[in-house]
């Protein structure tokens, strides 16, 4: 009896956080409906599978679904749904441990993805990444959901911004709402849009609370040698480029983010949309272009 009045105290005062102290309420939970309004995220009778991997983002993610639905205008559903890939033991119990103490109620599921990406030598992670999401949108759907939410955050999107022109050699950002080309009628979105790392970083410490990082084998390899080789990850190496930049121009991280929602088509050579081609030169002499 003693130790449910415990965790019911701990869970109560995490759940707290999510709107006092102020700062957590306006840097998380209002930055969180604020993203929902924006894109539309969420509709009268939607049910949401809510992903959960067990790290700090998705956990957080969580919770702000349910402080939401506490303050809800309309009726929707969540199920939160966690995919097993293949964890060690240890990594699973830990995860379960947390939804616990945290009250969130998770329905779990097993694949075997950790084994068909293992031995990937070329973008493990992005291939690890893709057979997820299909997890996710198959059971989601099994489940009876239309939509799936993923907790990917602002220092996410500015990364894939970056990433998509040094790497990927086209501009190309992380949307915040997707409908599946492979599951009709599935909708991803992205409610953590407009929060930064550091602000889910800052919470997780003030609740004392210890997640899961990835997980995969191929992190916990790299996570037991050198710090260098922290290169390995172009998403890490673009998270350091970033840092460094922000030493000198304190409003890059803006400045990258801002670009994907200021895109001046008539200064671009070329775009895709719908999968079709379009080029400068196609309408060049129709177009009334002023000299620079």
């Amino acid at each position: 009896m003693e130790e449910n009045l415990r965790q019911n105290d701990r869970a109560r005062a995490i759940e707290v956080s999510l709107t006092r102290p102020r700062r957590f309420k306006e840097k998380l939970f209002h930055r969180f409906t604020k993203a929902i309004v924006d894109f539309e995220m969420v509709q009268p009778n939607d049910k949401i599978a809510v992903c959960i991997s067990g790290g700090k983002d998705s956990m957080l993610m969580a919770k702000l679904f349910q402080e939401l639905k506490r303050h809800n205008k309309f009726p929707f559903e969540l199920v939160f749904l966690v995919m097993d890939p293949g964890y060690e033991a240890k990594n699973r119990l830990q995860i379960e441990q947390n939804a616990e103490m945290m009250q969130v109620p998770i329905t779990v599921f097993e694949s075997e993805i950790f084994d068909s990406v293992v031995n990937v030598e070329k973008s493990p992670c992005y291939l690890c990444a893709r057979m997820r999401r299909g997890h996710l949108y198959k059971k989601a759907q099994e489940l009876g959901c239309n939509k799936i939410a993923l907790g990917h955050h602002y220092d996410d999107v500015i990364e894939t911004n970056l990433m998509s022109m040094l790497w990927g050699g086209q501009i190309q950002t992380m949307m915040p709402k997707l409908h599946s080309t492979n599951f009709a009628g599935m909708q991803l979105i992205r409610p953590m849009y407009y929060i930064r790392e550091d602000d889910i970083i800052a919470w997780r410490d003030y609740n004392h609370l210890t997640f899961l990082r990835c997980a995969c084998r191929f992190t916990e390899a790299l996570e037991h040698e050198e710090r260098d080789h922290e290169s390995a990850s172009k998403r890490r190496e673009t998270k350091l480029l970033i840092r460094q930049l922000k030493k000198t121009n304190p409003s890059v991280e803006a400045n990258i983010f801002n670009s994907m929602h200021n895109v001046a088509l008539d200064a671009v050579i070329a775009y895709k949309t719908k999968g079709v081609k379009h080029h400068f030169l196609d309408n060049y002499e129709e177009d009334d272009h002023a000299a620079e």
